[in-house]
């Protein structure tokens, strides 16, 4: 998981073992926590004796959860208690460890892991972190590394195990010598500044001062009110229109390092010479300590000594005193005391940090922003840049790893069962990322010109490269491969869309059916395709090896029987049509995939697919083709249109949600049919009129029941996100993936009984009240009435089903028709059963299809513009309704584009979507959507341009290149002008012409006549070129005036698109005399990368029945399915993934709600942590985190930690986002409240009355957010005695109640109650006030009650505002909660005001505000 490379147990002191993953598998213990996990099994308090019940959630699993009792391989460990719970009967146990030097201690242990694993621990550990090269023994006997703990006789409860010193080898020293550079770099943050690792940025501990754990319990005196300092800085209060970009990284005051010692690296004398060699010296190192003492120091079989030699002369006797020790450490500490010193302070705020701020994360996480680093002497980073480290790092000595041979043998493992599939899954997600990080480190090495190329005799643009048994290749138009296509455009989009296509054949995951690991890297302006080698590929011509498919776009086509048995398994869940096409004999040759698609059978008996870039069916409405008529609703939109290249091809969810939308249609009509013969029959039962008129109110149900069905199969790679776009994220998440309980088990059985599956489903439909919440176009048909409500449909669809199973045979022939004619309406390739396939080569250039299959392909082509229309009339308007309803809430670019994704819109039709925006009524209310799409628009354009300027510049002018594109694009100042590197280093390389350049690096100087009116010229038209969009704007500044943009938040998107890494200070952009950036402002440029993210099936399984169970009111069962699913995500991601964050969000929303506060703040702190290291610290996702965190901090009596979240998520929102937005209302409405509660109500009123502006121009100033939003305005004003204020907004939310839920109304009620009493307040006032007026000084003065808010009433409206109430539960839920309920009597009678207006036992996301 961490070591990229090192996978050596030794080189990675503090990431969990989990990077021996392949080593053996204990490895998901995430062990660093050492003592701590302890007290704090991983997620939930509910340690190992909650089982998990085998009731109704667990769909599948349960029959396997009793039979394997002990043989189960999960990890075990002190955080895997709750894995027990599941999987592993037998529990853990504690063994004593005996180390040289350190008092015996206790270590828990679990049977299923491995000696190594404690190996790991002692290694973390502060006081036996220095040894590396040691044994375990067990009464004399040295224990086996890889050997179970299990297997080894005689170990027990107490067993001692003492470590032996052990002599070191050359392997060994430089293990030992990594490891304690390590240690001494724990706290320093540079790995995760230069993207290297895995290591990224963490900033929460700043906020929280270190741990919320116990620290926080310890602050919670009563006399916290006193000493808050609630003032936030200037550019965090509404309306500020500065925004800084230094306080995104704020000063972490741990990374001023504590300097041990000044030098340490290897010495000029390496290798030792024979002679010394026989001495058992095994290497020299060179160190200066912090006193100045330059030292030279011999690494031998038995440990360090000094040795005699100096820089310039060899003498390799031990000095005297020689110091001899076995570790560094000792031998340092001896001759260093200020090593001594810092060395002990260092391992102790080492082991004190968060163990998720050192994790390393599953794949890089780059920063676009980082501090000026000082550039310190560091031998492992300098050996490890100009050695292959191949040596030592691979599990197989000497050998590189064979990345085919990996990938592929993973996916061969068994899983027949859960501990099968976990160890799979767990295998091909280690893998998987360990290529990711090969491929990314090669695609580098090959544009920086590191890589002989395999045919170096071509042109640059033409070479192909060989590096660490990966093959690259650059995104060009190589030998007019694609010149039908559209050249070099097609050339770069090619890559991307075969990478959707492994994606969706690894989804499916067919048995013998082989694709190649493929990483898509985007590096200094080229596209670099990494991918695994096919065995004995390279050995033979193309031509002779490829058995299925073309090699050129169909001129010539073969096929295969095993390859079309193994792709007819895909062609269901894919939608692919079996179809035939003509050869250059004229021949009809079977395929079940497009032309392109070439099957290969390796040297090693396996079936590989490559190429699949046309995996899903072409988009027609960037195709045009002569003589074919798009659909009105498409035509209205000025489509079809031109594109750059034309392997423009529909999104899978896409696809998904046509065929959804198709279902949906075929439901209805079969019903109708259905009915009116049964009206027909016995018209006494039921009149025909109402039989018309009932399906419209069922489908939406049904449909919504059953999308969420297949949508959540094999779209998991859409669904799972949700998180990022919902409105109160956690919540959503619920309601969003709304789904069934009992999921079928693996994909493809849910995928190939689609039909049936959906029907059965579709009659859970009263359950998931949010479901046609859920993004995809149900179907202008809001109906939502329960399905029972209506007579007589459920004989339809058991008809309509009954016709699915039974083929139709034995059916009457009149229902028998109805199907008949329901297939024909909605497009069906059968005629029997609901069955919607897509011919991928319809409009293939160069594909000729046989005469008999003219009427399909007819149908075929129809069923394509179908879908391309349901694009632009159905998906389109639906993601502008959900952002309308805010039930979609992208914050910025990236979630923009998720948002999109989700419902299957590609990113080409950002300007079709935008001009929608443009022309709906609503327009007001989507302005915040129509920014972000604009600046999306704008960024991606100059992305383009950038692109194609990056290659003309040659390394030594990469960074005044990129500082003058970016003073071009967003600087104010007219004539940016270039630096060019100095002359002399240009002009002599003029002279002798090299062949072998950097791929296009031409010595080339045109980048710098860039100006910026050119550049935003250029900007123009590729708007209008790519995303047929009309931009006004001839400058930035014309651009941030017109569409209310920030220059921060371009420079932001750009960075991230790009991967440049700028300077962390305050740029000017405004400034007319200088430009804002100069070249020492850009650090770095790192690759975008794209891969494939491997799913754990079953933990996904868990975690959506358990949502469901929530959903239902079902809340332990919920806790304890989504504690089951942290489990498995753990055991198959390791610690670190964005699946394992959402996991962490919902459970403690549940915790929260269950009135388990401590435990909610702990699961939410690990849930800020682990966004803020896998998505980025301002990533949207991590904004709503600190949010959440918030609350409970403040439900915990934290209210100066809740206030500084609170300051710095409003801070990233103002930064990514500005501060126009419906989320920044939510979030102004959390810090009003909080202040308000310690006081400070002036600062409060900035905050709640900015809120109410938010939430009136986006709500509409007749919701019942805004009501609430006066409200809470109006409680302030109370509070400062201004009671006119107070009532002229209690009055206004008065109205809204009455108006919107009537006089009757609960909410109405409590409103009029409040009037009345400010009204009295306000009497009083006004008497006291005449008094003091008639009598001067001498009035006698009522006194007047003015109320400090309590912290109770604050934490009611806070968890209203958030979405969280607490309603009455079921009898049994009461029984279990009576205690909690005690404790909460407050809260719960604030809870009462709402329980009237809820019908189901509970709901997380009650948006009170109904609009």
């Amino acid at each position: 998981m961490v070591s990229k490379t090192d996978d050596i147990p030794a080189s990675v002191p503090n990431c969990s073992p989990v990077d021996l993953a392949d080593e053996g598998d204990g490895a998901h213990d995430t062990r660093e926590t050492t003592k701590t996990s302890l007290k704090d099994p991983c997620a939930c308090g509910h340690s190992a004796d909650t089982t998990i019940m085998n009731g109704d959630g667990v769909h599948d699993h349960t029959e396997e959860v009793e039979s394997k009792q002990d043989g189960c391989d999960t990890d075990g460990g002190d955080e895997s208690n709750e894995q027990e719970v599941i999987v592993i009967q037998d529990t853990g146990f504690t063994v004593k460890i005996q180390a040289p030097g350190t008092e015996p201690f206790d270590l828990q242990v679990s049977p299923q892991e491995m000696v190594q694993e404690i190996h790991q621990v002692l290694m973390d550990r502060e006081d036996t972190c220095h040894r590396t090269c040691f044994s375990l023994q067990l009464d004399g006997n040295v224990l086996d590394n890889f050997a179970e703990l299990k297997s080894i006789e005689g170990l027990q409860e107490g067993s001692l195990l003492k470590v032996v010193e052990e002599p070191y080898t050359v392997r060994e020293a430089r293990i030992h010598v990594r490891h304690i550079r390590d240690l001494l770099k724990s706290l320093d943050p540079s790995d995760a500044y230069n993207g290297v690792d895995c290591n990224s940025l963490s900033f929460l501990s700043i906020f929280t001062d270190g741990d919320l754990g116990d620290s926080g319990k310890r602050k919670k005196k009563g006399n916290e009110l006193e000493q808050i300092d609630c003032t936030p800085p200037e550019h965090i209060l509404p309306g500020s229109k500065e925004r800084p970009l230094v306080p995104l990284q704020p000063q972490n005051k741990d990374w001023k390092p504590m300097q041990c010692l000044k030098v340490l690296t290897m010495s000029g004398w390496n290798p030792p010479p024979g002679n010394r060699k026989m001495h058992g010296d095994l290497m020299y190192l060179y160190m200066v300590t912090v006193e100045e003492r330059h030292v030279s120091v011999t690494a031998s079989t038995r440990g360090f000594y000094l040795n005699q030699s100096t820089t310039y002369t060899f003498n390799p006797k031990p000095a005297n005193p020689s110091f001899l020790s076995h570790s560094l450490v000792e031998l340092l500490s001896q001759i260093s005391p200020a090593f001594k010193k810092n060395f002990t302070a260092l391992q102790k705020k080492r082991v004190q940090r968060h163990p998720f701020e050192r994790i390393a994360t599953p794949f890089q996480v780059y920063s676009w922003t980082a501090p000026q680093v000082d550039h310190a002497m560091d031998c492992v980073r300098a050996e490890d840049a100009y050695t292959s480290r191949l040596g030592y790092e691979e599990h197989i000595p000497g050998q590189t790893r064979d990345w085919n041979e990996e990938l592929q043998t993973t996916r061969e493992l068994a899983r027949k069962n859960l501990p099968e599939r976990l160890l799979r899954e767990r295998a091909i997600f280690k893998v998987h990322s360990d290529f990711a990080a090969a491929a990314t480190r090669g695609a580098m090495a090959v544009i920086d010109g590191n890589v002989m190329a395999i045919n170096p005799g071509e042109e640059t643009r033409m070479q192909m490269f060989i590096w660490n048994n990966i093959f690259f290749s650059l995104g060009f138009d190589v030998r007019d491969h694609y010149r039908e296509l559209g050249g070099d455009a097609a050339a770069h989009a090619a890559p991307t869309n075969d990478l959707n296509g492994v994606r969706a054949y690894g989804a499916v995951d067919v048995e013998g059916l082989y694709t190649l690991g493929t990483v898509v890297v985007d590096y200094r302006g080229y596209r670099v395709t990494a991918q695994s080698i096919i065995p004995g590929i390279l050995e033979r011509e193309q031509e002779q090896s490829v058995i299925y498919g073309s090699i050129d776009f169909g001129k010539t086509v073969v096929s295969h029987s095993k390859y079309l048995e193994l792709l007819e398994k895909t062609s269901r869940p894919l939608k692919v049509q079996r179809h035939g096409v003509l050869n250059e004999k004229n021949e009809s040759v079977e395929l079940c995939s497009s032309v392109e698609c070439k099957g290969i059978i390796g040297n090693d008996g396996r079936h590989y697919i490559l190429d699949l870039l046309r995996t899903f069916p072409p988009d027609l409405n960037f195709l045009p083709v002569e003589g074919e008529e798009l659909p009105p609703e498409s035509q209205r939109q000025g489509f079809p249109r031109q594109h750059r290249h034309r392997l423009a091809c529909l999104r899978q969810e896409l696809i998904e949600a046509f065929v959804e939308h198709r279902y949906l249609l075929f439901m209805k009509m079969a019903a109708l049919q259905l009915m009116q013969q049964k009206a027909n029959k016995d018209t006494n039962k039921m009149s025909s009129a109402e039989a018309l008129a009932l399906p419209t109110t069922e489908v939406s149900e049904s449909y919504s029941a059953a999308s969420t069905e297949t949508l959540t199969v094999h779209n998991a790679d859409a669904t799972q996100k949700t998180a990022s776009d919902a409105p109160e994220a956690p919540a959503t998440e619920v309601s969003t993936d709304s789904l069934i309980a009992d999921q079928t088990d693996n994909n493809t059985s849910a995928a190939s009984q689609a039909v049936t599956t959906n029907t059965e489903e579709s009659s859970n439909g009263p359950l998931k009240p949010t479901a046609t919440q859920n993004g995809e176009c149900k179907s202008p048909l809001e109906g939502k009435e329960p399905e029972e409500s209506i007579p007589g449909l459920a004989q339809a669809k058991e008809l309509a089903e009954s016709l699915v199973a039974e083929d139709g045979s034995g059916i009457d022939p009149k229902s028998r028709e109805v199907v008949l004619n329901a297939c024909k309406a909605v497009g069906s390739i059968s005629n029997t059963s609901f069955d919607i396939r897509f011919n991928p080569d319809i409009f293939s250039p160069g594909v000729r299809f046989p005469e008999d299959s003219a009427e399909d392909i007819q149908k075929q082509k129809q069923l394509l513009k179908d879908a391309a229309a349901f694009l632009v009339s159905c998906q389109i308007p639906s993601l502008v309704k959900d952002c309308l309803d805010h039930s979609a809430l992208p914050m910025d670019g990236a979630t923009l584009i998720e948002a999109l994704h989700q419902r299957g819109i590609n990113v080409r039709y950002l300007g079709t979507v935008l001009e929608f925006v443009d022309k709906t009524p609503a327009k007001a209310q989507l302005e915040h959507f129509y920014r972000i799409g604009i600046t999306e628009l704008i960024t991606r354009c100059a992305k383009h341009i950038f692109k194609t300027y990056l290659q003309g510049v040659e390394l030594s002018a990469l960074s005044a290149a990129v500082s003058h594109f970016l003073n071009c694009f967003l600087s104010s100042f007219p004539d940016a002008v270039a630096h060019l590197p100095p002359d002399e280093l240009v002009s002599r390389r003029k002279n002798r012409k090299r062949r072998n350049r950097v791929p296009g690096g031409g010595d080339n100087t045109a980048w710098a006549s860039l100006t910026p009116s050119e550049l935003w010229k250029n900007i123009g038209c590729e708007a209008q070129t790519y995303y047929h969009f009309t931009m006004q704007c001839e400058s930035v500044d014309q651009a941030v005036e017109r569409y209310g943009l920030q220059k921060i938040t371009l420079l932001r998107e750009i960075s991230i698109k790009t991967g440049i890494q700028i300077l962390i200070k305050e740029y000017n952009f405004d400034s007319r005399h200088k430009p804002a950036f100069t070249e020492e402002d850009i650090l770095n440029i790192f690759p975008v990368v794209k891969h494939v993210n491997p799913k754990a099936s079953d933990a996904f399984h868990f975690f959506q029945s358990g949502q469901a169970k929530v959903q239902q009111g079902f809340l332990k069962e919920g806790c304890e399915l989504i504690n089951e699913a942290l489990n498995l995500f753990n055991n198959v991601y390791g610690a670190m993934h964005v699946e394992i964050c959402a996991c962490l969000r919902l459970l403690s929303r549940l915790n929260y709600i269950m009135g388990d506060h401590p435990e909610a703040l702990s699961n939410q702190q690990k849930a800020v942590l682990m966004s803020e290291r896998v998505l980025g610290i301002e990533h949207p996702n991590t904004i709503q985190e600190y949010m959440h965190l918030a609350l409970y901090c403040f439900a915990n009596g934290q209210l100066s930690t809740a206030l500084k979240l609170l300051y710095r998520a409003r801070y990233l929102m103002l930064m990514v986002c500005g501060e126009d937005h419906p989320e920044m209302a939510l979030l102004d409405s959390n810090i009003g409240l909080v202040l308000h509660g310690v006081m400070e109500y002036d600062l409060s009123l900035r905050f709640l009355e900015n809120s109410l502006a938010i939430n009136t121009k986006y709500h509409g100033s007749r919701s019942l957010k805004v009501a609430l939003s006066h409200h809470l305005v109006a409680r302030v004003y109370e509070s400062k005695a201004e009671f006119r204020s107070a009532l002229q907004h209690e009055k206004e939310g008065y109205t809204i109640y009455k108006n919107q839920v009537g006089e009757a109304h609960e909410k109405t009620r409590e409103s009029s109650e409040y009037l009345k009493y400010l009204t009295q307040q306000a009497v009083t006032l006004q008497r006291t006030m005449n008094e003091i007026y008639k009598n001067g000084s001498n009035a006698s003065i009522m006194p007047l009650k003015f109320t400090a808010p309590s912290m109770a009433s604050i934490l009611e409206q806070l968890n209203i505002i958030n979405g969280i109430i607490f309603i009455p539960l079921s009898h049994k839920d009461l029984e279990n909660l009576k205690a909690e309920v005690q404790r909460r009597q407050q809260l719960q009678e604030s809870g009462k005001s709402e329980e009237h207006t809820e019908d189901s036992p509970l709901e997380l996301e009650d948006k009170i505000p109904i609009d």
